[in-house]
């Protein structure tokens, strides 16, 4: 099975994040960036790593990082967004200038790994 293009990846993951009760974040050009490289890491490494991080290219130990990642939700809850801002809050989305820097929640450990 071919991978999805980048407008059709687009298409489920808006559909996923509005089920979500979030968005993908309103700056297209960023966020489909975020997509490409989303894809890029799937046919490289076999799995949609999140393009912000390192892969490892182990899909057992980068299972934290697949996209969307485990730690989206804590992200978007608290600062509006996800560390990589594709998955974004409506505020967010509505107000720029109230917009913060999502630090890594990654342990350290894996990061090293």
């Amino acid at each position: 099975m071919n991978p999805p293009t980048p407008e059709k990846l687009f298409e489920i993951l808006t559909k996923f994040a509005h089920s979500r009760g979030q968005e993908l974040n309103n700056d297209l050009d960023h966020t489909m960036s975020i997509i490409k490289g989303i894809l890029e890491n799937e046919q490289r490494n076999g799995y949609r790593g999140c393009p912000c991080r390192l892969n490892s290219g182990d899909k057992q130990k980068d299972r934290d990082i697949i996209c969307p990642c485990a730690y989206k939700d804590k992200d978007v809850e608290e600062y509006g967004s996800c560390y990589c801002g594709l998955y974004v809050s409506h505020e967010w989305n509505q107000n720029p200038d109230k917009r913060v820097t999502v630090p890594e929640r990654r342990p350290f450990d894996k990061l090293l790994e």
